[in-house]
């Protein structure tokens, strides 16, 4: 062969029997990159682990002992506290309550606050440019004001409020001719205590939510309630088939939110009944375990109803986000892209 035709042939990486003209060295770890990782994922796992994992830890390990919180743990009962509490009409009824408030108060909440960030977004004049109600800045910093305010603070107002004797609202009703709310007591009454608790919730937690889907609605391109509006979809319409499916993730995080508040509650229902309410009406798990633990000094059968507590807490979390994505999520994610 010429020296032309016996020039140097390599072979080709990737072809079957022929190995690759040159291997990837692997690049070792920069000390820029391990301190990256240190810094911005290890401490973070490192706290997380410290503040949230290790007492969840020690508060089950607490919940299979008798202790008495005043001694290092002993006498190791397994399930037993367990049992106890599952057999304890109280903490039962304790519990049932705490499912009625996750139920309505995060479904009313959300319903009110969608419903105010879509007048003052979206639901304006229906001709000209697709606006929300005039002056809805005001609005907002208005609707907000409860959120800014303490919880206790909440509570203890509104506890005067609901006072029989002398509260605001039995002056008011009675003013406008309702002379059987005189003295009526709203968080004595076992038909009215709950209701009137769930009502403060809401009302303290509407602003907050209202000014955060506010802010997902205006993230969204006016081009589409424009083109609703000529389609000829009504405010509810666009609301229900439009608004919803676009802020679904802020709709999810929001549930979740005020589903673990509605799973405490203690501020709320200790500034309002600290004692439960009439017959137990408004008693809820948080105030069960404070009592057991700092009134009757059993901290291992309080301990168990922390951990039932936190269980319940993610189990309603995971349920969410299996509904939301049972619901088409994952379908409405993909429109968007």
């Amino acid at each position: 062969m010429s020296q032309g035709t016996t020039a140097d042939v390599r072979p080709a990486a990737g072809l079957p029997g022929v190995p690759p003209v040159a291997r990837r060295r692997r690049r070792r770890p920069s000390f820029g990159r391990i301190s990256f990782m240190a810094v911005f994922l290890g401490l973070p796992l490192l706290i997380y682990v410290g503040l949230v994992l290790w007492p969840f830890g020690q508060a089950f390990y607490y919940s299979l002992t008798a202790w008495s919180g005043f001694s290092p743990p002993k006498g190791f009962v397994g399930l037993d506290n367990y049992a106890r509490i599952f057999s304890d009409a109280t903490f039962l009824r304790a519990m049932r309550n705490n499912v009625i408030l996750v139920v309505v108060v995060p479904l009313v909440t959300i319903v009110l606050s969608l419903a105010l960030a879509s007048v003052l977004t979206v639901s304006g004049s229906s001709t000209g440019e697709v606006r929300g109600l005039r002056g809805s800045s005001l609005y907002r910093v208005v609707s907000f004001f409860p959120y800014a305010v303490p919880a206790i603070v909440i509570g203890l107002i509104w506890g005067m409020v609901y006072n029989p004797r002398g509260g605001l609202l039995n002056g008011f009703l009675t003013a406008l001719g309702f002379d059987a709310f005189a003295a009526f007591p709203w968080l004595g009454d076992t038909d009215t205590a709950m209701g009137a608790t769930i009502f403060v919730m809401v009302w303290a937690m509407v602003g907050f939510y209202m000014v955060l889907f506010v802010a997902a609605i205006r993230g969204v391109d006016k081009e589409v309630f424009e083109a609703a509006r000529l389609d000829g979809a009504g405010r509810f319409r666009t609301a229900v088939t439009i608004t919803v499916p676009l802020i679904r993730d802020n709709v999810q995080t929001a549930y979740i939110y005020l589903g673990i508040a509605a799973l405490d509650a203690f501020v709320f229902m200790q500034a309002m009944n600290p004692t439960g309410g009439p017959d137990n009406s408004t008693l809820v798990m948080a105030q069960e375990l404070f009592r057991t633990a700092f009134t009757q000094n059993r901290w291992g059968e309080a301990s168990a109803m922390g951990v039932v507590l936190a269980l319940v807490t993610l189990a309603f979390a995971a349920l969410v986000f299996v509904v939301n994505r049972l619901t088409g999520a994952e379908k409405d994610e993909g429109k968007r892209t």
